[in-house]
Protein backbone atom coordinates (compact mmCIF):
# COMPACT_ATOMS: atom_id res chain seq x y z
CA UNK A 1 0.00 0.00 0.00
CA UNK A 2 1.37 3.34 -0.70
CA UNK A 3 -0.36 7.19 -0.43
CA UNK A 4 -1.00 9.62 -3.20
CA UNK A 5 -2.45 13.43 -2.80
CA UNK A 6 -5.69 12.37 -4.80
CA UNK A 7 -7.28 15.90 -4.74
CA UNK A 8 -4.56 16.99 -7.00
CA UNK A 9 -5.33 14.45 -9.42
CA UNK A 10 -8.96 14.88 -9.13
CA UNK A 11 -8.87 18.47 -9.30
CA UNK A 12 -6.16 18.48 -12.33
CA UNK A 13 -7.06 20.37 -15.27
CA UNK A 14 -10.01 18.27 -17.37
CA UNK A 15 -8.88 16.52 -20.75
CA UNK A 16 -10.45 18.38 -24.36
CA UNK A 17 -13.49 15.99 -24.98
CA UNK A 18 -11.46 15.49 -28.17
CA UNK A 19 -9.08 12.88 -26.16
CA UNK A 20 -11.36 11.52 -23.40
CA UNK A 21 -12.91 8.12 -23.25
CA UNK A 22 -16.68 7.78 -23.02
CA UNK A 23 -18.55 7.41 -19.78
CA UNK A 24 -21.71 6.56 -18.92
CA UNK A 25 -23.99 9.05 -16.21
CA UNK A 26 -22.74 5.87 -13.60
CA UNK A 27 -19.35 7.04 -13.59
CA UNK A 28 -19.52 10.75 -13.58
CA UNK A 29 -21.67 9.88 -10.27
CA UNK A 30 -19.49 8.21 -9.28
CA UNK A 31 -16.24 10.54 -9.75
CA UNK A 32 -18.47 13.28 -8.32
CA UNK A 33 -19.01 11.26 -5.17
CA UNK A 34 -15.21 10.49 -5.11
CA UNK A 35 -14.42 14.25 -5.45
CA UNK A 36 -16.68 15.39 -3.03
CA UNK A 37 -15.52 12.72 -0.07
CA UNK A 38 -11.86 13.82 -1.40
CA UNK A 39 -12.64 17.20 -0.56
CA UNK A 40 -14.87 16.78 2.54
CA UNK A 41 -11.26 14.84 3.69
CA UNK A 42 -9.13 17.57 2.91
CA UNK A 43 -11.15 20.10 4.61
CA UNK A 44 -10.60 17.82 7.73
CA UNK A 45 -6.95 18.02 7.73
CA UNK A 46 -6.36 14.81 6.06
CA UNK A 47 -3.92 15.23 3.11
CA UNK A 48 -3.32 11.41 1.57
CA UNK A 49 -5.55 8.16 1.08
CA UNK A 50 -4.24 4.62 1.01
CA UNK A 51 -4.45 3.43 -2.89
CA UNK A 52 -2.77 0.24 -4.03
CA UNK A 53 -0.52 -0.06 -6.84
CA UNK A 54 -3.30 -1.73 -8.79
CA UNK A 55 -5.64 0.82 -8.06
CA UNK A 56 -2.98 3.69 -9.55
CA UNK A 57 -2.62 1.30 -12.63
CA UNK A 58 -5.99 1.58 -13.50
CA UNK A 59 -6.46 5.65 -13.16
CA UNK A 60 -2.78 6.08 -15.26
CA UNK A 61 -4.37 3.71 -17.96
CA UNK A 62 -8.56 3.30 -17.69
CA UNK A 63 -10.38 1.43 -19.12
CA UNK A 64 -14.38 1.38 -18.95
CA UNK A 65 -14.88 -1.27 -15.91
CA UNK A 66 -11.24 -0.50 -14.35
CA UNK A 67 -11.66 3.29 -14.07
CA UNK A 68 -15.22 2.64 -12.20
CA UNK A 69 -13.98 -0.30 -10.36
CA UNK A 70 -10.44 2.04 -9.06
CA UNK A 71 -12.64 5.09 -8.12
CA UNK A 72 -14.75 2.78 -5.56
CA UNK A 73 -11.77 1.53 -4.13
CA UNK A 74 -10.24 5.04 -3.24
CA UNK A 75 -14.27 6.00 -1.67
CA UNK A 76 -13.59 2.49 -0.08
CA UNK A 77 -10.34 2.83 1.04
CA UNK A 78 -11.15 6.81 2.73
CA UNK A 79 -14.59 5.84 4.10
CA UNK A 80 -16.03 2.19 3.99
CA UNK A 81 -19.45 3.81 4.46
CA UNK A 82 -19.24 5.24 1.52
CA UNK A 83 -22.35 5.60 -0.68
CA UNK A 84 -21.96 3.28 -3.46
CA UNK A 85 -22.87 3.91 -7.11
CA UNK A 86 -23.65 1.75 -9.53
CA UNK A 87 -21.04 0.84 -12.43
CA UNK A 88 -20.96 2.26 -15.33
CA UNK A 89 -22.61 0.76 -18.40
CA UNK A 90 -20.52 -0.19 -21.53
CA UNK A 91 -20.24 2.59 -23.70
CA UNK A 92 -18.70 3.10 -27.41
CA UNK A 93 -14.23 2.59 -27.44
CA UNK A 94 -12.50 6.01 -27.20
CA UNK A 95 -10.92 7.71 -29.64
CA UNK A 96 -7.60 6.56 -30.82
CA UNK A 97 -4.51 7.90 -32.43
CA UNK A 98 -4.15 7.59 -36.22
CA UNK A 99 -0.54 5.99 -37.19
CA UNK A 100 1.01 8.61 -39.38
CA UNK A 101 1.35 6.59 -42.58
CA UNK A 102 -1.18 5.17 -44.54
CA UNK A 103 -4.76 4.28 -42.29
CA UNK A 104 -6.13 0.39 -43.39
CA UNK A 105 -9.84 0.42 -43.31
CA UNK A 106 -11.22 -0.87 -40.07
CA UNK A 107 -12.29 -4.55 -39.61
CA UNK A 108 -16.14 -4.36 -39.15
CA UNK A 109 -17.14 -3.78 -35.64
CA UNK A 110 -19.17 -6.68 -33.93
CA UNK A 111 -22.54 -6.37 -33.71
CA UNK A 112 -22.65 -5.10 -29.98
CA UNK A 113 -19.85 -2.29 -30.83
CA UNK A 114 -22.67 -1.32 -33.53
CA UNK A 115 -25.54 -1.11 -31.40
CA UNK A 116 -23.85 0.40 -29.02
CA UNK A 117 -22.31 3.38 -31.45
CA UNK A 118 -26.16 3.91 -33.04
CA UNK A 119 -27.91 3.76 -29.27
CA UNK A 120 -25.14 6.59 -28.11
CA UNK A 121 -25.32 8.15 -31.23
CA UNK A 122 -29.39 8.30 -30.91
CA UNK A 123 -29.04 9.74 -27.46
CA UNK A 124 -26.78 12.37 -28.31
CA UNK A 125 -29.11 13.39 -31.56
CA UNK A 126 -31.97 13.69 -29.06
CA UNK A 127 -30.41 15.98 -26.53
CA UNK A 128 -28.74 18.10 -30.08
CA UNK A 129 -32.75 18.61 -31.01
CA UNK A 130 -34.02 20.22 -28.11
CA UNK A 131 -30.36 22.17 -27.33
CA UNK A 132 -31.45 26.24 -26.84
CA UNK A 133 -28.31 27.33 -25.63
CA UNK A 134 -28.21 29.88 -28.03
CA UNK A 135 -31.62 31.74 -27.62
CA UNK A 136 -31.22 34.12 -30.70
CA UNK A 137 -30.13 30.75 -32.80
CA UNK A 138 -33.41 28.70 -31.51
CA UNK A 139 -35.50 31.92 -32.49
CA UNK A 140 -34.54 31.80 -35.56
CA UNK A 141 -34.30 28.42 -36.67
CA UNK A 142 -36.26 25.48 -38.35
CA UNK A 143 -34.25 22.67 -37.46
CA UNK A 144 -31.60 21.57 -36.11
CA UNK A 145 -28.94 20.37 -38.51
CA UNK A 146 -27.21 17.51 -36.41
CA UNK A 147 -25.50 15.24 -39.15
CA UNK A 148 -26.13 12.59 -41.69
CA UNK A 149 -24.33 9.62 -42.94
CA UNK A 150 -22.98 6.14 -41.66
CA UNK A 151 -21.78 6.56 -38.03
CA UNK A 152 -19.28 3.13 -38.89
CA UNK A 153 -17.63 5.15 -41.48
CA UNK A 154 -13.94 5.93 -41.40
CA UNK A 155 -14.26 9.18 -43.21
CA UNK A 156 -16.13 12.30 -41.68
CA UNK A 157 -16.69 15.95 -43.40
CA UNK A 158 -17.04 18.94 -41.22
CA UNK A 159 -18.50 22.33 -42.61
CA UNK A 160 -18.86 25.18 -40.23
CA UNK A 161 -22.78 26.12 -40.05
CA UNK A 162 -26.11 25.07 -41.86
CA UNK A 163 -27.18 27.37 -44.65
CA UNK A 164 -30.95 28.64 -45.18
CA UNK A 165 -31.47 25.11 -47.64
CA UNK A 166 -29.78 22.84 -44.68
CA UNK A 167 -31.95 25.01 -42.44
CA UNK A 168 -34.58 24.23 -44.18
CA UNK A 169 -34.31 20.72 -44.42
CA UNK A 170 -32.18 19.68 -41.51
CA UNK A 171 -29.77 18.54 -43.31
CA UNK A 172 -26.04 19.33 -43.92
CA UNK A 173 -24.83 19.95 -47.43
CA UNK A 174 -27.61 20.14 -49.63
CA UNK A 175 -27.43 23.50 -51.52
CA UNK A 176 -25.44 24.02 -53.96
CA UNK A 177 -22.15 23.82 -51.95
CA UNK A 178 -23.21 20.31 -50.59
CA UNK A 179 -24.26 19.32 -54.27
CA UNK A 180 -20.70 19.55 -55.22
CA UNK A 181 -19.70 17.79 -52.06
CA UNK A 182 -21.52 14.64 -52.51
CA UNK A 183 -19.91 14.90 -56.16
CA UNK A 184 -16.14 15.07 -54.70
CA UNK A 185 -17.14 11.93 -52.22
CA UNK A 186 -18.50 10.23 -55.39
CA UNK A 187 -15.44 11.09 -57.48
CA UNK A 188 -13.62 9.29 -54.75
CA UNK A 189 -15.54 5.94 -55.00
CA UNK A 190 -17.57 6.92 -52.14
CA UNK A 191 -21.21 8.14 -51.49
CA UNK A 192 -23.02 10.37 -48.76
CA UNK A 193 -23.98 6.97 -47.10
CA UNK A 194 -20.62 5.90 -47.17
CA UNK A 195 -19.56 9.01 -44.75
CA UNK A 196 -20.36 11.13 -41.97
CA UNK A 197 -21.26 14.56 -42.76
CA UNK A 198 -21.77 17.75 -39.89
CA UNK A 199 -21.02 20.96 -38.94
CA UNK A 200 -19.50 23.09 -35.84
CA UNK A 201 -22.80 24.83 -35.32
CA UNK A 202 -26.02 22.34 -36.01
CA UNK A 203 -28.03 25.61 -36.32
CA UNK A 204 -27.78 28.12 -38.76
CA UNK A 205 -26.60 31.70 -37.91
CA UNK A 206 -29.01 34.07 -37.69
CA UNK A 207 -29.35 36.69 -39.65
CA UNK A 208 -31.53 40.01 -38.34
CA UNK A 209 -32.23 42.46 -41.01
CA UNK A 210 -31.31 40.58 -44.19
CA UNK A 211 -33.40 39.20 -46.43
CA UNK A 212 -31.30 36.41 -48.25
CA UNK A 213 -27.72 35.26 -47.55
CA UNK A 214 -25.23 33.52 -44.49
CA UNK A 215 -23.29 34.85 -41.78
CA UNK A 216 -19.60 33.28 -40.58
CA UNK A 217 -20.59 32.26 -36.93
CA UNK A 218 -18.90 33.27 -33.98
CA UNK A 219 -16.37 32.30 -31.37
CA UNK A 220 -18.78 31.90 -28.94
CA UNK A 221 -21.74 30.35 -30.94
CA UNK A 222 -18.51 27.29 -32.09
CA UNK A 223 -17.82 27.10 -28.62
CA UNK A 224 -21.06 26.67 -27.05
CA UNK A 225 -21.99 24.35 -29.72
CA UNK A 226 -18.96 22.55 -30.39
CA UNK A 227 -18.60 19.85 -27.72
CA UNK A 228 -21.81 18.06 -29.59
CA UNK A 229 -19.54 17.73 -32.24
CA UNK A 230 -16.59 16.81 -30.62
CA UNK A 231 -19.21 14.35 -28.87
CA UNK A 232 -19.95 12.79 -32.89
CA UNK A 233 -16.44 12.34 -33.39
CA UNK A 234 -16.01 10.22 -30.15
CA UNK A 235 -18.97 8.05 -31.15
CA UNK A 236 -17.99 7.32 -34.63
CA UNK A 237 -14.10 7.22 -34.23
CA UNK A 238 -13.75 8.28 -37.69
CA UNK A 239 -10.10 7.45 -38.96
CA UNK A 240 -9.75 10.89 -41.02
CA UNK A 241 -11.77 13.99 -40.50
CA UNK A 242 -11.87 16.50 -43.26
CA UNK A 243 -12.61 20.48 -42.69
CA UNK A 244 -14.17 21.67 -44.92
CA UNK A 245 -12.32 26.17 -44.82
CA UNK A 246 -11.26 28.18 -42.88
CA UNK A 247 -13.60 28.13 -40.21
CA UNK A 248 -13.96 24.78 -39.84
CA UNK A 249 -10.36 24.40 -39.18
CA UNK A 250 -10.87 27.42 -36.77
CA UNK A 251 -13.85 25.74 -35.10
CA UNK A 252 -12.31 22.09 -34.89
CA UNK A 253 -9.11 23.00 -33.81
CA UNK A 254 -8.82 27.04 -32.93
CA UNK A 255 -6.24 27.29 -35.88
CA UNK A 256 -6.82 31.08 -37.44
CA UNK A 257 -3.83 30.53 -40.14
CA UNK A 258 -4.98 31.17 -42.98
CA UNK A 259 -6.88 28.29 -45.17
CA UNK A 260 -4.55 29.18 -48.09
CA UNK A 261 -1.49 27.78 -46.36
CA UNK A 262 -3.13 25.39 -44.13
CA UNK A 263 -5.17 23.23 -46.86
CA UNK A 264 -2.95 20.03 -48.21
CA UNK A 265 -1.21 19.94 -44.55
CA UNK A 266 -2.33 17.48 -42.12
CA UNK A 267 -2.84 18.39 -39.07
CA UNK A 268 -4.23 16.41 -36.13
CA UNK A 269 -7.54 16.56 -33.16
CA UNK A 270 -6.79 13.32 -30.64
CA UNK A 271 -4.75 11.86 -32.44
CA UNK A 272 -6.90 11.47 -35.34
CA UNK A 273 -5.79 13.45 -38.93
CA UNK A 274 -7.37 16.26 -39.99
CA UNK A 275 -7.44 17.05 -43.72
CA UNK A 276 -7.91 21.28 -44.26
CA UNK A 277 -9.22 22.27 -47.67
CA UNK A 278 -11.42 24.73 -49.40
CA UNK A 279 -14.93 24.66 -48.72
CA UNK A 280 -17.12 23.67 -51.53
CA UNK A 281 -18.60 26.81 -52.16
CA UNK A 282 -15.28 28.62 -53.22
CA UNK A 283 -14.94 26.50 -55.49
CA UNK A 284 -18.80 27.32 -56.64
CA UNK A 285 -16.97 31.43 -56.64
CA UNK A 286 -13.97 30.11 -58.27
CA UNK A 287 -14.19 27.82 -60.91
CA UNK A 288 -10.72 27.97 -61.91
CA UNK A 289 -9.23 24.28 -62.71
CA UNK A 290 -6.24 24.65 -60.60
CA UNK A 291 -8.40 25.28 -57.50
CA UNK A 292 -10.02 22.00 -57.95
CA UNK A 293 -7.08 20.44 -58.75
CA UNK A 294 -6.22 21.35 -55.36
CA UNK A 295 -8.77 20.20 -53.44
CA UNK A 296 -8.63 17.38 -55.23
CA UNK A 297 -5.11 16.47 -54.60
CA UNK A 298 -6.05 17.06 -50.71
CA UNK A 299 -9.07 14.37 -50.98
CA UNK A 300 -6.21 12.11 -53.10
CA UNK A 301 -3.87 12.62 -50.00
CA UNK A 302 -7.56 11.17 -47.96
CA UNK A 303 -7.56 8.63 -49.75
CA UNK A 304 -3.86 7.49 -49.67
CA UNK A 305 -4.28 7.77 -45.86
CA UNK A 306 -7.56 5.35 -45.87
CA UNK A 307 -5.40 3.32 -48.03
CA UNK A 308 -7.99 3.21 -50.27
CA UNK A 309 -7.89 2.10 -53.91
CA UNK A 310 -6.63 5.04 -56.67
CA UNK A 311 -7.05 4.43 -60.29
CA UNK A 312 -4.99 6.39 -62.73
CA UNK A 313 -7.83 7.99 -63.99
CA UNK A 314 -9.17 9.48 -60.50
CA UNK A 315 -4.89 10.79 -60.11
CA UNK A 316 -5.56 12.51 -63.36
CA UNK A 317 -8.55 14.45 -62.28
CA UNK A 318 -8.44 18.13 -63.06
CA UNK A 319 -4.82 18.08 -64.29
CA UNK A 320 -4.18 20.05 -67.97
CA UNK A 321 -4.85 17.71 -71.11
CA UNK A 322 -6.49 15.02 -68.69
Amino acid sequence: MWQAAWWKIFRAPTPTAANISPMSDAYHQLLDATIAHLEELKASGRRFVPVSADVMTSLAAPTKPSLGAALSSVLKASAPAARSVPPPAPTPRPIVSAPVASVAMPAPASASDRAAKEAAMAELRERAMKCVKCPNLVAARMNVVFGVGDIHSPLMFVGEAPGADEDQQGEPFVGKAGMLLTKIIETMGLGRNRVYIANILKCRPDTPGQAFGNRKPTIEEMNTCKPYLLEQIRIIQPKVIVALGATAVQGLLGNTTGITRLRGNWQTLGGIPVMPTYHPAYLLRNQAMSEKRRVWEDMLQVMEKLAMPISEKQRGFFLRGA
